[in-house]
């Protein structure tokens, strides 16, 4: 045999999901100048970009424009996707030891944290990310119902989902539109009755999560507007000497935008985004639904490690809403066979390195990991291009050493003949692509970016359906 990572022996890698993080992770492996590497890619539904595709919200074009980078990774010739393939169903970790030297995970996390309150399983409270997959067109979230009908809703949270799904609850259906939202979701958006939007804060608006943009744009949709209490944006003396000592300049910024909210007269408009800062849920109150939200005021303190927490008071009030969307935090699902740590909600690591656990393990050889299932729920989608150079980083210098998985047919063509045994009709790039102008076209016949398949069998339909290239070419 040949030495590894040569043309005739090139070095197999698979990657498990197809989010930004195992592209970046493709992208730094098939960059290598000194190294002939295949890249499999592997994802549970017949489409790629992971939350980009799945999460980014609809009324955020130009955020999903970071694809096209993708697409051209994957028109690399030494670049695979095998979507519609379920890792720990289809194919086991055990499978890939025979195919591939090394097996990075990009699964993400793909569920929420949970409050941990009383009331938090009645009808009417929902993971803020199940709402988000159901108007993103998530084939597994489709078929849920929110009742829309309420008037007050209560977003447990201020980070990016929180933010995106007050947004959503707050626009016409005349601004969603414009947007990819799933049909079935503006359809139901369009009949909703909801007019008042509670956003409920643990900590004080110096330290929101939310970006400048993001709480800048609330203020400008057409028939919402922000309400911000003055007594809600009054900072008390541990942040106000935050604020001052510029450390940063976001907060800052947050913070006169928030200002100038609770200074602006009524617009008339009708719904109102509500702003509630230092408040904590600790029951969700009602006998067959969700009837009310029962917070309690924190109180900021400055911890050992010198950061500002909350703390609750006794200070407790009742706000009535029919429904509510929590969003603390998203938390990783462990894979069959694979090193998981439920407290983090991650794969053990380090630097990228599966490990056996997170105390004191051994590496498992040939797996790695990257993006939310490494170092958990943090960044921008941006944030994924480092995290994953640094992994493919130990990955090759475990290459170098000869510290990988030795497989008895390292080849596309056994892991393609095992998946066609076992019946797994997998998508390719090429399927994918087709599928994407499908989208693209329908889309356009009503003036929007896209119209996205739903349902899994639909997508293998249409796929199925298109016409195919001409070998010919005529």
């Amino acid at each position: 045999m040949s030495q590894l990572g040569t043309a005739s022996n090139p070095f197999r890698v698979a990657i498990i999901g197809a989010g930004p993080s195992g592209f970046y992770a493709a992208d730094h492996l098939l960059k290598q100048k000194d190294l002939v590497v295949e890249v499999d890619m592997y994802d549970r539904l017949p489409t790629p970009y992971g939350l980009v595709r799945g999460g980014v919200a609809p009324d955020h074009q130009k955020i999903k424009s970071v694809t096209k980078a993708y697409d051209r990774i994957a028109a690399h010739p030494n670049f695979r996707f095998y979507g519609h393939v379920e890792f720990g169903k289809d194919l086991m970790r055990d499978d890939l030891a025979r195919f591939y030297h090394a097996i990075i995970y990009a699964t993400g996390a793909q569920t929420d944290r949970r409050m941990g309150i009383p009331g938090e399983d009645l009808p009417g409270s929902h993971p803020a990310t199940e709402f988000v997959a159901w108007y993103n067109a998530h084939p597994d979230y489709r078929e849920l119902t929110f009742d829309l009908s309420q008037e007050a809703v209560a977003v447990v949270g201020m980070g990016n989902v929180a933010m995106d799904v007050i947004r959503i609850l707050a626009r016409t259906p005349e601004e969603l539109e414009k947007t990819d939202i799933a049909d079935y979701a503006l359809e139901a958006l369009r009949h909703s009755r909801v007019k008042r939007i509670y956003m409920l804060g643990r900590r004080g608006p110096a330290q929101a999560a939310f970006t400048n943009p993001e709480i800048k744009e609330l203020g400008e949709m057409q028939d919402a507007e922000v309400i911000v209490p003055p007594d809600e944006v009054r900072l008390d003396p541990l942040s106000e000497e935050f604020i001052r000592s510029g450390e940063d300049r976001s907060a800052e910024k947050n913070v006169q935008i928030l200002t100038q909210y609770s200074l602006q007269a009524s617009q008339g408009k009708s719904r109102q985004i509500i702003t509630r800062f230092l408040v904590s849920p600790v029951e969700l109150i009602g006998t067959e639904r969700v009837e009310a939200v029962k917070i309690v005021k924190n109180e900021l303190y400055r911890a050992e490690d010198g950061s500002l927490r909350p703390r609750p008071t006794d200070q407790y009030e009742v706000i009535p809403v029919g429904l509510v969307f929590r969003s603390v935090g998203y938390h990783g699902v462990p894979l069959p066979g694979v090193p998981f740590y439920e407290k983090w909600g991650v794969i053990p690591n380090d630097q990228g390195r599966v490990l056996t656990d997170a105390k004191n393990g051994q590496q498992v050889t040939g797996d790695y990991v990257v993006g939310w299932i490494k170092r958990g729920p943090s960044g921008i989608i941006g944030t994924n291009k480092p995290d994953s150079v640094e992994t493919v980083e130990r990955l090759l210098e475990d290459q170098r050493a000869g510290n990988v998985l030795n497989p008895d047919t390292p080849s596309r063509e056994a892991v393609e003949n095992l998946l066609k045994e076992r019946g797994v009709a997998f998508v390719t790039y090429d399927d994918w692509q087709v599928l994407d102008e499908i989208e693209t076209r329908r889309g356009a016949e009503l003036g929007r970016p896209r119209l996205k398949f739903s349902r899994v069998e639909d997508m293998l339909e249409a796929i199925h359906e298109a016409p195919q290239p001409d070998p010919a070419g005529d």
